[in-house]
């Protein structure tokens, strides 16, 4: 498993949300929702999985999730982000095109129906519901207790529902436009909480039919309780109004701010925007300026109106803006900006601990290392590795490392000039010699601790370089490997002596990354000056014969043999200036 995802695996809070899993390009391949963050998502990491979801965790490079304030608010977001990214893992969850709302239709004589798709028609709509099941159970039961109508269309005579008293018979009798009225406020009541009053009387029926010994319709009452319970649960992630909105919320500690945006659109929260950044201002003003900067980008269209923390200046939020500013005091509203600062506040403390976590294995593995070695802390620390084979090509490297982090704009390439044949003591002398010849020339700074790939040898021709040819003292160590080719000790002093580091230790762990990385940068220029030599031929050394106008002659003479043979005119021919064809046959000739 990679380290960031151990890291990130580590700190996830222990509350209800979604989460995300992506891939190593980014792309969200399964979307989840949790009770609890943290034991949910480390679930996949940790255990034996096998089929589908073997297949998911294979996939996983990242995460990301998002704190809710309850499990149906957890799901309804769920619904959302599974619309949005429409994840190739969320197959179950493909089917349904939006999300179920139960509506009162805005009719003469009105009708109560679940439906997917909300339009601005006069009707009164209620949801979305996180479970069509419980939406159309909750409509059955309220069919039985208001009798609106239910057909489409007006038939010409009474149905079955009137003589089950489901229905007024609107088709044959004269209802009034109060008596309609009177039912839509008690549906509406009913859906808007003053659903505690039916619950009871159908809980009453439900003890009644059981000592009655009628257990089937006693479990009828039972199952519309339940779903009465599913469906009515408050939620905060939609809105019934249908507006479009940005909530915003935001958490500033030791010199960071992290703003999260809530976009809602059509009543519904879609998507969410994390912006975190170092803050040099009164946290409010800094806000401010952030507000502003959100909008200026074209892809941040401008909502109706936004919702803010108290925090912030409305006036002067809504004049930078020119939009209209919220400042919600209670309710539904009020929760979502709350929400929005708690997810700011969490992804706050998870920067902080990364950043925690990361000077663990940087800056105080470095420190430990200094203590280790007996010497001043070596913020700047200078690797060097050579690489050849069997002599050809040779090639050395040097990395940087600053606090405990790669610097590659500080990275160096050197090919080896003055040893021939395989030495790898003399290139490490070599190599040591050039750079530090440069170092002092440019007035370049001088790393706080040498660290050369290999045993005593090298470290005593580093050594003899340094101190008695260019009078310097930094400290230097050697890293040996073992027989496979891995860190196996550290060497310092003169004479060089094994330092004692515990193998679980963040210092062993930064020394394996310093060797391991400049290995890879030395093999890496060693390819590159391989390739380049790899195709030699006693053409290399005729002016005017580049790669390409060899690779041209050997294609079209097929060896130097007969190339040799051909006259001036068979090499322009050929595609050569008649001035380099007789330089090709005049160095042929000679050679």
């Amino acid at each position: 498993m990679k380290e960031l995802l151990k890291e990130k695996l580590a700190i996830l809070p222990d509350q209800p949300g979604c989460y995300l899993m992506k891939d190593k390009q980014g792309t969200v391949i399964y979307v989840g929702k949790a009770k609890v963050l943290k034991n949910r998502v480390r679930s996949y990491f940790t255990g034996s999985h096998e089929g589908k979801t073997l297949r998911l965790v294979s996939e996983i490079c990242d995460f990301e999730y998002i704190i809710t304030s309850s499990d149906i608010e957890a799901l309804l977001l769920e619904l959302n982000l599974i619309k949005k990214y429409d994840p190739k893992y969320n197959v179950m969850l493909k089917d349904d095109k939006s999300y179920p709302y139960i509506k009162i239709t805005n009719e003469r004589h009105p009708r109560l129906i679940t439906t997917r798709s909300v339009k601005k028609d006069g009707g009164k709509y209620f949801g979305p519901y996180p479970n069509v099941q419980a939406a159309n159970e909750t409509k059955k039961l309220l069919d039985r207790l208001y009798p609106l109508r239910k057909c489409s269309k007006l038939p010409d005579r009474v149905c079955l529902y009137y003589h089950i008293g489901q229905c007024l018979a609107p088709c044959v009798k004269e209802i009034s436009k109060e008596t309609n009225q009177e039912i839509v406020q008690d549906i509406t009541r009913f859906l808007k909480g003053g659903y505690q009053e039916i619950k009871k009387e159908i809980k009453e029926k439900m003890v009644h039919a059981s000592e009655d010994l009628e257990f089937e319709r006693a479990k009828e009452y039972r199952d519309q309780i339940v779903h009465i319970e599913a469906v009515m649960e408050k939620q905060k992630m939609a809105l019934n109004d249908l507006t479009d909105r940005d909530v915003f919320g935001y958490a500033f500690d030791k010199g960071w701010m992290c703003v999260q945006v809530f976009f809602i659109r059509q009543g519904k929260l879609i998507e969410r925007d994390v912006s975190l950044f170092p803050i040099y201002d009164v946290a409010e003003e800094d806000f401010l300026t952030f507000l502003g900067q959100f909008y200026l980008n074209k892809n941040h269209i401008k909502p109706k109106e936004i919702f803010l923390p108290d925090s912030v200046s409305k006036d002067f939020a809504e004049q930078l803006l020119n939009i209209k500013v919220h400042q919600p005091q209670r309710g539904q509203k009020k929760d979502l900006v709350k929400l929005a600062i708690k997810n700011a506040t969490i992804a706050l403390k998870e920067k902080f601990s990364l950043i925690e976590r990361d000077e663990e294995r940087t800056i105080k593995a470095v420190e430990n290392l200094g203590l280790q070695l007996n010497i001043e802390t070596p913020h700047r620390i200078e690797a060097f590795d050579n690489s050849n084979i069997q002599g050809t090509n040779p090639v050395s490297a040097m990395i940087t490392f600053i606090d405990g982090k790669p610097s590659k704009k500080d990275y160096r390439k050197y090919k080896v000039k003055t040893v021939e044949g395989p030495d790898d003591y003399a290139s490490m002398r070599e190599v040591i010699r050039r750079r530090y010849t440069r170092v002092l020339k440019d007035n370049l700074p001088l790393p706080d601790l040498i660290i050369v790939d290999g045993g005593k040898a090298h470290m005593q021709g580093a050594i003899d370089v340094l101190e008695n040819e260019l009078g310097l003292d930094i400290p230097l160590c050697g890293l040996a490997k073992d027989e496979k080719h891995r860190t196996s000790e550290l060497l310092y002093g003169n004479p060089p002596q094994p330092v004692s580091l515990a193998r679980n230790s963040q210092e062993f762990y930064l020394l394996q990354r310093i060797q391991d990385e400049v290995h890879r940068f030395a093999i890496t220029f060693h390819r590159q000056v391989r390739g380049k030599t790899a195709f030699k031929s006693s053409l290399d050394d005729i002016p005017g014969i580049g790669e390409k106008r060899k690779r041209s002659l050997l294609k079209t003479f097929g060896s130097i043999t007969k190339l040799k043979e051909a006259t001036c005119e068979d090499l322009q021919d050929a595609g050569l200036p008649r001035r380099v064809a007789e330089d090709v046959i005049e160095y042929l000739t000679k050679k």
